[in-house]
């Protein structure tokens, strides 16, 4: 086998990979192309020879494909694929004026989309491996072998639309994301501002429990510069909290529970008690993987 033969090869290889994961990923989401939309696909003949265009045209209409248009200007391609966006560019390589080539250097520069959906026509065999690297997706050989023709038309128009079925999925996921991700964030806020009325203050804290919002003086009402549920001990003592209390906070938050009206008190310097009722929750991602707690305190009334 020559060099240009097993550089050919090579090309079709990766193209036939490239197909079989897009099948995977169109099977995972659950969708497939049915025979009616293959034979409803747009369709372009372009050729400068009429008879060829002609036989093409019957053949398609034969084997049931309903939109078939076709023009001998290979100038009037970019334009009428901008305007109709074809499933499949039959496109025939060796035209006066403007060759298939040039053909497909103007697609790819006048249409937003990365597939370009063009199977190639040539007598040439030299010409299918500088056609594959130019873009194409496929060859069709001259003189035509009819069953090959209907064989790579219909295999390429499947793997065109199931790629643009995959492409308006991952749009409408990303959108719904988009709109999942607004609707928490409205939600967050709703739920901030009903705390911040419901109680003292609110707060968040992330994965290794540092603070990370805070509304309203919760450092300073637990009168702790940092975090104050990792405080050292002679911090806390100092401090005046209550040990056993914060031991059994710390458990309940290493254990990733929530806890409702939990009481942390503290005794001030001048003998009075002030306690705190806090409520938290852990919170956790998409993923199911924590990160994090967020919850309410309400100061209660100071004993002496």
């Amino acid at each position: 086998m020559c060099t240009g033969d097993m550089l050919n090869a090579s090309l079709i290889v990766e193209d036939q990979a490239a197909n079989m994961q897009l099948l995977e990923q169109t099977k995972e989401a659950n969708f497939m192309v049915s025979n009616a939309e293959i034979l409803n696909a747009n369709i372009l003949i372009v050729d400068d020879q009429d008879a060829n265009v002609q036989l093409l045209e019957q053949l398609l209409h034969e084997a049931g494909y309903t939109r078939v248009a076709s023009t001998t200007n290979p100038g009037e391609v970019c334009t009428l694929h901008h305007k109709n966006q074809y499933d499949l560019i039959l496109l025939d390589l060796q035209m006066p004026g403007m060759d298939g080539f040039q053909v497909m250097e103007g697609l790819k520069e006048n249409t937003a989309d990365d597939y370009l959906p063009v199977l190639v026509i040539t007598a040439q065999p030299d010409h299918k491996l500088h056609a594959l690297q130019a873009g194409a997706k496929d060859f069709i050989s001259k003189p035509f072998d009819l069953l090959e023709v209907k064989t790579r038309i219909h295999n390429m128009l499947e793997v065109r639309l199931l790629y643009k079925k995959l492409e308006n999925y991952s749009k409408v996921l990303e959108r719904t994301v988009e709109e999942r991700t607004a609707e928490l964030r409205e939600s967050e806020a709703r739920y901030r501002s009903l705390t911040e009325l419901a109680s003292d203050w609110y707060w968040e804290q992330d994965e290794n429990m540092n603070f990370t919002k805070v509304s309203g003086p919760v450092l300073e009402m637990l009168g702790i510069q940092g975090d104050a549920l990792a405080a050292e001990p002679g911090n806390t003592q100092s401090a005046g909290w209550n040990e056993a209390e914060r031991k059994v906070l710390q458990a309940k938050i290493a254990a990733r529970q929530p806890f409702l009206d939990f009481a942390f008190s503290r005794t001030n310097a001048d003998g009075s008690q002030e306690t705190f009722r806090v409520s938290g929750e852990p919170v956790f991602n998409q993923s199911s993987h924590f990160i994090g707690y967020r919850g309410i305190g309400v100061k209660l009334a100071a004993k002496k």
